[in-house]
């Protein structure tokens, strides 16, 4: 399996829009998203499409697509951004064929130097559902660290939900190594 992540450009946004709007009721609620706050398929191309022409120092959310063996397969996007400080991130795998073999995580591996290295970010903090499983997992073992688990609405699609809270800093992503001379 080849992974490998690259900028949105807009013929991902129907694959994004598609995502969404397609997506079962219980697929949303079980990633803490509520079906009755769900976007239009016209909104959705709107609101990407707007976000695709926004220079990058004044975007509101930045997107990644995950690719697997050189087909869209997922996005990763970073929002509340803070240029040189904060970002908060967000993860979605399209096709559960897809999840559950690792290429999640991987994958997230792949996108967190790019959001650290363009926002020059100090911190980036990760907010999935508290109840699922498979983002918590991914963060763990993309070397995220967990905070606390708190009770929030997190965004404009979500009910309000217990969430877990994870951060990983830029030390983390880019540790320095102390050299010392020996005697």
């Amino acid at each position: 399996m080849h992974l490998s992540v690259r900028e949105m450009q807009a013929s991902d946004i129907p694959l994004i829009a598609g995502y969404w709007t397609s997506a079962t009721a219980e697929h949303l609620l079980g990633m803490g998203a509520d079906p009755a706050r769900m976007l239009l398929a016209h909104e959705w191309h709107e609101l990407l499409t707007t976000q695709l022409h926004t220079p990058l120092e004044q975007k509101q959310s930045w997107c990644l697509i995950w690719e697997i063996d050189g087909t869209p397969a997922g996005h990763c996007n970073i929002n509340q951004i803070s240029p040189g400080s904060v970002a908060e991130m967000h993860l979605h795998l399209w096709h559960s064929e897809s999840r559950h073999k690792g290429a999640g995580t991987a994958l997230v591996k792949m996108s967190i130097p790019r959001f650290f290295d363009t926002y020059r970010l100090q911190r980036l903090y990760c907010r999935p559902y508290a109840h699922n499983a498979a983002p918590n997992k991914t963060l763990a073992h993309a070397g995220f660290t967990f905070l606390q688990e708190v009770v929030t609405t997190p965004g404009y699609l979500n009910f309000e939900q217990p969430v877990n809270v994870w951060m990983i800093t830029r030390a983390e992503v880019y540790p320095t190594h102390i050299i010392q001379d020996l005697p």
